[in-house]
């Protein structure tokens, strides 16, 4: 049986990559960054890293948004209805996360001022990597005191007739 609630492929695709990108990324740019001797100057690899985070950054909004209009909404009904109660955590979590993500990294481009730069950037590392974590654990199949729903459970759940209401909109 497939996966009531899975992300359509493009979306999958489309928002592991950015999330792929986004941590390799950042942590090659804290490599570099940190991994330098004092007083040395920046490579311009950090420059070039940081535009590639900034681009996956903006991707990966995007992503939150599509997700925003079905997949989060839809996740909240079935959540409650199937007590699916780790999924329902986890991706309010991963809403918040994803909130602090970008409130921070604006914070760190426009606004920081120079005191508070490196903490507000080790924060900002510490949320990205949980996140990355939160997403792994978010992705696994639910699965509640009866294993695996059947079909007529979805369809209830769903408050359709039937899989192919139950599925509507999801492909």
């Amino acid at each position: 049986m497939r996966h009531l609630h899975r992300l359509p492929v493009w979306q999958r695709r489309t928002l592991y990559g950015a999330g792929a990108v986004l941590l390799g990324s950042g942590v090659a740019w804290l490599g570099l960054h940190y991994g330098r001797a004092g007083n040395s100057l920046p490579t311009p690899l950090e420059a070039w890293l940081m535009r590639l985070h900034g681009l996956a950054g903006f991707a990966a909004l995007f992503c939150f948004g599509v997700l925003m209009a079905a997949h989060i909404p839809q996740g909240l009904r079935l959540s409650r209805r199937m007590r699916w109660a780790g999924q329902h955590s986890s991706g309010l979590l991963l809403c918040g996360l994803a909130g602090a993500l970008a409130v921070t990294g604006y914070l760190l481009y426009y606004f920081a001022p120079d005191v508070v730069r490196p903490a507000l950037g080790w924060l900002h590392s510490a949320l990205g990597v949980t996140m990355a974590a939160l997403i792994i654990s978010h992705r696994r199949r639910p699965r509640g005191a009866g294993g695996t729903p059947t079909g007529g459970q979805i369809a209830r759940a769903a408050g359709g007739a039937g899989w192919q209401d139950a599925h509507r909109g999801f492909e």
